[in-house]
């Protein structure tokens, strides 16, 4: 019964002992866990209401939606990770140990994707700077074709006859592009041979005629004809229309097929190529040997 009594005792000691350490842990920690926490919530509201900002931000300074969508992820993670560290230093866990093997790890990892972080960078760089957008026809990477997609570390073209090409944007970022539909106007060079024995102002009054019908043919700037060059076996007269950037296809296919019929009523030759081959007899030395 003593025992009993005994053991009673020492419970009630043992309970009263760590009822005092709790209420003065809660004395000591607790105005720091709620300031901590109100810390927490008041970050998780603040940062929500800056990435709203920023959003709004980017809308009106029209970034592309991509883009625009990536950063407000990468700043609301971002924010979010110096938030949790801030949470954590306050309620006395020891951050210095955990950023240290964040950064290691991040190395690490940078390392070892390295080519899809520049990948990264080129895609960052070409959706702020907007050499080509969608819809555009570039030249690039030894490759012509329509800008079908353009990704965070990949640019997608359909060629013209509509293959897929995926270049990475570190290489696009990196090399040369042409962009060949960027500006709404473009010149149409056109290059047709005649003959030497062609009157080169009849061939001239040709062609303008054909350009000053063709509606798509721009006024200003005034189509030109030049003599361009005597080649070999043609007179070559060189044709400078200014059309919008989406005719140039149709106007240039159309004043191919024009010229060649005009030419033809107008008894204008387009020569082919032809060389002289001039045939001399052997000498009667040679002759002689080749009888024997």
């Amino acid at each position: 019964m003593e025992e009993m009594e005994q053991n009673v005792q020492e419970s009630l000691k043992l309970v009263s002992t760590l009822t005092d350490k709790g209420i003065d842990l809660a004395l000591a920690y607790g105005p720091k866990l709620l300031l901590a926490i109100l810390v927490l919530l008041g970050g998780l509201w603040f940062i929500r209401g800056l990435v709203k900002v920023v959003d709004k931000s980017m809308d009106r300074a029209k970034v592309d939606i991509t883009l625009q969508r990536f950063l407000l992820s990468i700043i609301n993670v971002g924010l979010k990770f110096i938030l949790l560290v801030i949470f954590a230093s306050m309620i006395g866990v020891e951050t210095a140990s955990l950023v240290a093997m964040l950064g290691a790890a991040g190395l690490a990892i940078g390392l070892a994707l390295q080519g899809s972080l520049a990948n990264f960078a080129g895609g960052v760089l070409i959706l702020l700077f907007k050499p080509f957008k969608f819809g555009d026809v570039i030249e690039a990477q030894g490759f012509l074709g329509r800008v079908h997609e353009i990704q965070i570390f990949n640019t997608i073209l359909l060629t013209m006859d509509n293959q897929k090409v995926v270049i990475p944007n570190a290489l696009l970022s990196n090399g040369c592009i042409k962009n060949l539909f960027s500006e709404p106007t473009r010149r149409v060079d056109l290059t047709f041979g005649i003959s030497y024995d062609d009157d080169i102002a009849i061939a001239k009054e040709v062609l303008a005629k054909l350009m000053a019908e063709d509606p798509r043919v721009l006024k200003e700037p005034g189509a030109e004809i030049y003599v361009g060059a005597h080649a070999d076996s043609s007179i070559n007269l060189l044709a400078r229309p200014w059309v919008k950037s989406e005719d140039y296809w149709p106007v240039y296919f159309d004043l191919m097929e024009k010229v060649k019929v005009a030419f033809d009523h107008n008894n204008i030759t387009i020569p082919f190529p032809q060389c002289d081959v001039h045939h001399y007899g052997l000498s009667p030395r040679l002759q002689g040997t080749d009888d024997a």
